[in-house]
């Protein structure tokens, strides 16, 4: 009997051996595998074949402090463009970025970045206010100003949220799309903001990038 337990153990011990080589085999050959990525890569490749990436910016954002591409690195983040006494499509946008932000409040990898279309209007003053009345973290969630021309050229060439022609006789951009943006500066989605099934598909993007490593 004692014979037949030690023939029996002996085996469970190379079965778990030869399985053990098993996965340590397949660990060797995935590990070093090109990452995939889940997500698309929008935008038009450049003249040297590299992806479409956010330009650099610098503006001031609802705490009067000036806000640049560095705070961004490493980051995912999500963009928008609003004014804060529009009446029609913005009250839903922020009601909407207000569920990304409280999805990702814990997480310091994920940030919102709000650009008012409206500097002329939109003063640190007018922007804090409005992002206090959201609970808006400034850490997490910055509301900026800065030259119109630049705010406008950032959502038509940088984010892709608008077109040359969408303005319609007015000297802003007014769009209701969210960018989904990863830390090599790509944008990853775009996103109707003003459409919560939409956003949570955003908000279950963010966790895709997460993961992307």
């Amino acid at each position: 009997m004692w014979v037949g337990k030690h023939v029996i153990l002996r085996w469970t011990i190379v079965a778990i051996v030869f399985l053990g080589g098993i996965l340590y085999g397949y660990y060797v050959i995935i590990k070093d595998r090109p990452k995939v990525l889940l997500l698309p890569v929008l935008g038009e490749k450049s003249a040297d074949g590299s992806a479409h990436r956010i330009a650099e910016f610098s503006l001031i954002d609802q705490e009067g402090k000036t806000i640049n591409s560095d705070n961004f690195k490493d980051k995912i983040y999500v963009a928008d463009f609003f004014f804060t006494n529009c009446e029609g499509i913005c009250p839903i946008m922020s009601d909407q970025m207000v569920r990304v932000a409280n999805s990702y409040m814990a997480n310091p990898k994920v940030l919102l970045l709000s650009h008012t279309v409206k500097p002329e209007e939109d003063s640190v003053a007018v922007l804090k206010n409005y992002a206090d009345k959201r609970n808006a973290d400034p850490k997490k969630w910055f509301f900026v100003t800065g030259e119109k021309e630049v705010i406008n050229d950032l959502a038509r060439n940088s984010y892709l949220v608008a077109s040359m022609d969408d303005t319609a006789g007015i000297d802003f951009v007014h769009t209701q799309f969210f960018a989904l943006i990863d830390p090599e500066k790509r944008i990853r989605g775009l996103y109707d903001g003003t459409d919560s099934t939409e956003v949570t598909k955003l908000i279950d993007d963010i966790e895709v990038l997460l993961q992307e490593k």
